[in-house]
């Protein structure tokens, strides 16, 4: 008997593990050596984490062995309160905190309990893809709005604007921007906050890039600007942390929780039936939220995460027909494949190419929702010399794909 797939994994897509690993994982195991630049997960180039989150989840880990609350343990959600708050997220306590395996899952309870069939979710293109296989996973309709990338991948907000029907319940923002680095100025949220006050929007807040920040710009928490409307802003220890294995994510519900408590219900039913989140990396927030940020060191003129950065853009804007917005924010680069140099007409055969030729892989800009085949995303993670000797097979590359 044939087993078949659920119908509801219709439409779904996760690009960032799709098609494109499996090839590499093939060529690895044919014995080639793969570097991949296409997740960021900080471990494999380098980046240890914080000697103090270690040392916390150890010395716990006998005592971390039962079930904890639903939500997670009070010192770390304590700890997640104390940092919003510093923030400027006003009037939040431990009972508007769930911890999570991860953000990942907590976008996908968020959506499971906010969602009914055909509800619309308003998500920016290009965006983090999981925002849009969960929305489709949860029976609901994920409409992209554009960002502007002569505008530094701003969003695009009267295109966002005109894209509201009678079934959008939702806006999420990105912010820092993965996978364009965007950093959102303090005036645009602004705008963005005030288009869901006027449509009654849910506002869905990833930012767990928010200290990942080059040339000095800052990062404005969207909850603080709507202290009247209903935020669920995510976050957790994965990249400013380095600890992406360790799954520590948590969601934050601010704003007037007294018109949300059926949705509240629904979000505390769904953290209950998967009994609690994982208990040692819970241990492990506390230490990190409470102690030295180091990730300043990494970010600014000099630290790896910054010169990284630096490099990749020089050697992207280098190269014929391709154009590299700085980034401000994040852990990549989305640079431009000007199609009258290079015309793709599917980049993701482009990148599968790029990847048996030269073994280095990327991901492909409609991976991200992006609606054309004219970009690519690169992790800016390895050290200098091997992003340099990949960009540089990257060039190498293009220059035969032009001939």
């Amino acid at each position: 008997m044939e087993v078949r797939p659920s119908e509801k994994l219709a439409g779904v897509a996760y690009d960032v593990r799709g098609p494109v690993l499996a090839e590499a994982m093939r060529l690895e195991a044919e014995g080639h050596r793969i570097l991949r630049l296409n997740i960021g997960n900080p471990a494999p180039f380098g980046f240890d984490a914080p000697d103090e989150i270690v040392a916390d989840m150890a010395r716990t880990l006998a005592s971390a062995q039962g079930y904890s609350d639903s939500k997670g343990i009070l010192t770390a959600r304590r700890a997640v309160v104390q940092y919003h708050q510093s923030k400027g997220v006003e009037g939040i306590d431990v009972e508007d905190v769930w911890l999570g395996n991860g953000v990942s899952e907590l976008i996908t309870m968020t959506l499971q309990a906010l969602l009914n069939d055909g509800d619309e979710v308003l998500i920016p293109a290009p965006d983090y893809p999981l925002w849009t296989a969960i929305t489709t996973l949860c029976g609901g309709r994920a409409v992209h709005y554009l960002c502007d990338e002569s505008a530094d991948w701003l969003p695009a907000l009267d295109d966002l604007e005109s894209k509201i029907t009678d079934r959008t319940r939702a806006l999420v923002v990105i912010n820092p921007n993965n996978p364009t680095g965007a950093v959102y100025p303090r005036e645009v949220l602004e705008r963005m906050v005030g288009i869901a006050r006027e449509h009654g929007l849910l506002l869905l807040a990833d930012e767990i890039y928010d200290q990942i920040l080059y040339d000095g710009v800052e990062h404005h928490a969207l909850a603080a600007l709507a202290p009247d409307l209903i935020c669920v802003t995510f976050n957790g220890l994965s990249k400013a942390y380095r600890v992406a294995g360790y799954r520590a994510g948590w969601a934050v519900v601010s704003g007037p929780t007294e018109h949300a408590r059926s949705f509240l219900e629904g979000l505390t039913l769904l953290a209950n039936m998967r009994l609690c989140p994982n208990v040692p990396a819970q241990h492990g927030i506390q230490a990190a939220l409470g102690g030295p940020r180091d990730i300043g060191s990494l970010v600014l003129p000099g630290g790896r995460l910054h010169d990284q950065r630096d490099l990749a853009v020089r050697m992207l804007n280098d190269i014929p027909g391709v154009s590299c917005t700085t980034p401000l924010g994040a852990l990549y680069v989305f640079p431009r494949l000007d199609p009258a140099v290079y015309p793709i007409a599917d980049d993701e055969a482009f990148v599968v190419d790029f990847l048996r030729t030269e073994h280095v892989m990327i991901g492909h800009g409609t991976g991200f929702n992006w609606p054309t085949a004219d970009h690519v995303r690169i992790v800016t993670l390895p050290a200098v010399e091997d992003l340099a000797d990949a960009l540089a097979r990257l060039g190498r590359f293009l220059e035969s794909y032009r001939a």
